[in-house]
Order: structure tokens, then sequence, then C-alpha cells
């Protein structure tokens, strides 16, 4: 938005959107959290403000990754100074967000707790106050090729493996969203996705860019379902994008046969991703009542193709057969292509994913760019690594991966990352990690050879307390097996199936 009111046409899609969301809105309640809240006036000149304190295009500055509203007045006033928004997870190990942050190229740190993440990780602290009309002053806009954000996803290399995805790619995907949630300003969308990955943005920016109020509260992370439906209720929630491994936990808090209970009725859509839908919890959710109005919305998507690009209603009144139960034996679809996707199914049923939405590639890192990011006919695809089938419909079946990675807690992870770290260790030999059901969840485990003279008992335990202070908690095994030898394939390499089929049942340290 130019200083004196006007929208910037020349701008991206997506800060257009919100300049005109702002220009027609301005008194609404653009974000409520507890301790206060902002109009959709307020969080403009906000934005403003730090975008000219940023100064023209500052480059990927980097965000501590909290459920607060001035992470959002960070990520706004990043894209809106020409920037690149860099979210990194103050929970992280301190030598992880160093990483991220040399990976990334950040000089600066903006947002709560900025201060010390800029000390920790040698970056320049950039504060702000509350802007006014007068001291605000405009900022050129960034072009569509420009970067928007850099996301960290899981690479064989035991280091962050960072995704670059520019203004493009995120203006015609929230374009998209918007649409598909049906959005409209009478909307109250939580806030509940971590702010270290893409799904939050599938809140943020869809509501920001159509009038919504955005809600932060703390409730939605006590790991409370009662708690956390009170809030939803009392704070007239419509709209809640979770974690299907979450809702899975959810629909058995709603159908526990002791204490059943329904979801509020101010929720009108409920949009789950990450990892496949259990058809049992699709079953028990079609017995609520809630059920024949509420959109039950399956979602797919990479952070390397910008948020979701397949959606499909599995329950709820856009569904194909509104009001009927779920087939337990029936496995759920992911869906369509959304109108600005680009769909191919290559000769072994792998899903590659093409159209505006794609990102611009792992920076850096030029070999594992072209692998995934390819060209046939002339037209660029991301190769998912997720085959899939067609069905009568249309709509794509899962059918499994083509390669190693396994989704924990909805996040993907490249197993030989948590070889890579386990390996560092003085300790171990070789090491096999893959993915297990642990009390009905998805979860990691490593398999651990120990070097000629290093068996203790102790190990997997020390094993387990050094990599909590390396990676990430979601790349931390729940157990740690050490074993006497691991399988092999007849070309020599660990076969991580084989090895767990064997050595599934040792003892083991857990997490």
């Amino acid at each position: 938005m130019s200083k004196n009111g006007g929208v910037n046409r020349s701008g991206s899609d997506l800060l257009d959107a919100f300049a005109e969301t702002v220009l027609r809105w301005p008194g609404r309640i653009a974000i409520e959290s507890p301790e206060h809240t902002l109009s959709y006036q307020q969080l403009a000149l906000s934005v403003r403000q730090l975008a000219a304190a940023l100064g023209h295009r500052p480059g990927p500055v980097a965000v501590p990754a909290r459920h607060r509203p001035d992470t959002v007045v960070a990520l706004l006033g990043i894209l809106t100074a020409g920037g690149t928004y860099v979210p990194i997870d103050p929970d992280f190990p301190v030598e992880r967000q160093r990483r991220m942050a040399a990976a990334a190229g950040c000089r600066a740190s903006v947002g709560h707790g900025a201060r010390s993440q800029a000390a920790r990780l040698g970056l320049k602290n950039v504060e702000f106050e509350t802007a006014s009309a007068e001291d605000a002053t405009g900022t050129a806009a960034p072009g569509p090729e420009d970067p928007a954000y850099l996301l960290f996803t899981s690479g064989s290399t035991g280091r962050p493996k960072p995704v670059l995805t520019p203004h493009r790619a995120v203006s015609v995907s929230v374009a998209s969203l918007r649409q598909l949630f049906e959005l409209a300003p009478t909307d109250r969308v939580l806030q509940f996705a971590s702010l270290n990955w893409d799904t939050c943005f599938e809140e943020i920016l869809p509501a920001l860019t159509s009038g919504a109020r955005l809600v932060f509260d703390p409730e939605a992370h006590s790991a409370s379902f009662p708690r956390l439906l009170r809030m939803v209720e009392d704070r007239g929630i419509t709209v809640l994008d979770l974690p299907t491994a979450f809702w899975h936990e959810l629909v058995l808090h709603l159908t526990e046969d002791r204490h059943p209970t329904e979801l509020p009725d101010c929720v009108r859509l409920v949009v789950i991703g990450g990892e496949a839908a259990s058809p049992a919890r699709l079953a028990d959710w079609s017995r609520l009542s809630s059920s024949a109005r509420v959109r039950l919305l399956n979602t797919y998507g990479c952070t390397e193709t910008t948020l979701i690009t397949h959606a499909v209603d599995l329950l709820g009144p856009n569904s194909p057969a509104p009001g009927e139960p779920w087939d337990p034996a029936a496995r759920a679809p992911i869906g369509r292509a959304l109108p600005h996707v680009t769909e191919l199914l290559s000769e072994n049923g792998e899903l590659l994913i093409g159209g505006p939405a794609l990102a611009a590639g792992y920076p850096g890192l030029p070999e594992a760019t072209a692998e995934r990011f390819v060209l046939r006919d002339g037209r660029r695809w991301f190769r998912t690594g997720d085959r899939m089938a067609r069905g009568a419909d249309g709509v794509l079946d899962p059918l499994g991966r083509l390669d190693h990675e396994v989704k924990i807690r909805g996040i993907r992870v490249d197993p030989a990352e948590v070889e890579a770290g386990l390996g560092t260790h003085p300790a171990v030999g070789a090491t096999a990690v893959t993915a297990a059901t642990l009390a009905g969840r998805p979860a990691l485990v490593a398999y651990v050879v120990p070097r000629a003279g290093a068996a203790d008992p102790a190990l997997a335990a020390e094993l387990m307390h050094y990599l909590r202070g390396r990676l990430p908690g979601h790349l931390v095994p729940s157990r740690i097996t050490v074993v006497p030898d691991l399988v092999r394939t007849a070309g020599g390499k660990v076969d991580r199936a084989a090895s767990h089929r064997l050595h599934g049942g040792s003892t083991t340290a857990p997490r």
C-alpha cells in the first residue's frame, strides 16, 4: 500500500490482496490474542513501519517461530520490504539454529525474542515500535520472482536442506486457498500450526487476505482436548487446520464411549493434511452428528510445491455423499489438483507437480535441485516421490513412497539425516533408521552397531541425549536399539526395513 493509501498495483498479488483487504475493512479485527487485538489498519501500519525499519531488500531475515501476533507482523513486514522470511524455532538446538541461519544467509533477526536469537546466532537485531500514519513509509514492492520465504526440509546430508519459495508461488497458492476454504470476513481461523513449517501459511495468509480474523490462543497447545474445544467455542472459531495425526486423536476424544461430545456449533470447516487419514477414524467421525454440517477437507502438498496442491471433501455438506457413513475399509484419497496446479503421473505412478506454485529449488544444492525439479517436454516439474493411482472419479489415491522418506508428526523426514547425526558420535559404527508404529502413531526407530570395543549397556541412552542436543525433536528417534549387526542388501547397502524386522523386539532406550 502506498503512503497515501493507494494500492501499489506493481507489487505482488499477495501484498496487493492484503492491501485491498485493509482498504475494504480497516476497522475489522485482523488478529486476536489473549493480550490484545489488531485491526486491519493497525496491522498494516505495523507492517509498513517494520518494512521501513528493515530497509529496502534486507535479504533473508531470521524470525523466532513463536505462536504470537508479532510473528505475523514480522512475516508481512519482511515480505513488504522485499526480504526473505526465515523462521527459526528457538527451541531447536543452538548449533542447528546457526546452521539454518548460515544456510539461509541471514544477517538480521526480528520479532519477539529476536534480541536473544540475534545474540545467539551473531545477527543484527532489528527493533520497531507501533507505527503511526505520520512515520510509516512506503517501500518498493517485490517482484513475482523475488524470494518470499525460505524453509528447511529433511535431507540425506545431515544438514538442514533449504527450500526457497518466490512471491509468485505464494500468491497463486493463497488465491486458490481462499476459494477452496470459502473464506469470508465472518470467519475466525485458529492459528494452530507450528510457525516453523509452511502449514501455518495456510492459516495466516488466506485469512488476512479475505477480511477474516486470525486467532491466537495458548489453549490450542494445552494438550487438553476439553480446553481446546472450550476455547474454540468461546472464541467462535469457524476454521480449524489440523495435522492428520492430531485430528486422529481429536476424533478418539469426541467419540469416547464414556463421554462422547461434538464439535462446537461455530466450526464449519476442518482441514487435515500431512499424512494419510485413518479409515477407522473417518468412520468414527462420520457417526458424529456434526459431521453432516462440518466440511472435512483432506489436503496434500509439499514444501517444494507451496502449500496445498490437491484436496477433497471427505465428509460434510460438500462431499460426494453428504450424511453417509464412511466405510472403514475405504482408503482416503488425496483429491484433485487445485486450479493453479498441473499434475502428471509418470510411468511408475509417481506424482509430478507443475505450474506457477513451484519453489525455486534448493539454494546451494544444484544436484539435489536437478534431481527433484526436472524438465519434461519443456516444462518444469517437481518429483514428489509419492506413488498415486487415479480413481474412476478422477481423484488421486495414495499408494506409498518410491523412496525411504517418512512422515513424522506430519513432517517429511529423510532417515538418512538422522543416521548422519548418529554417525557423528565416536562410538557408532553403523546405523539404520526407519519408521514404525508405536502406540498407534508413526515414529522413528534407530538401530545402532557400536564400533569395536564400544559396546556399552548405556550407549543407547547416551545416543538419545546426544541427538537431543543436535537435532530438532521430530528428528530424534522414539527408540534407539544397540544391535550386533544390520541386514544388508546384495549390493552391501543397509536394508532399513529388514533390520527393523530382525531387531524390532530387542531391548531399546525409549525417548
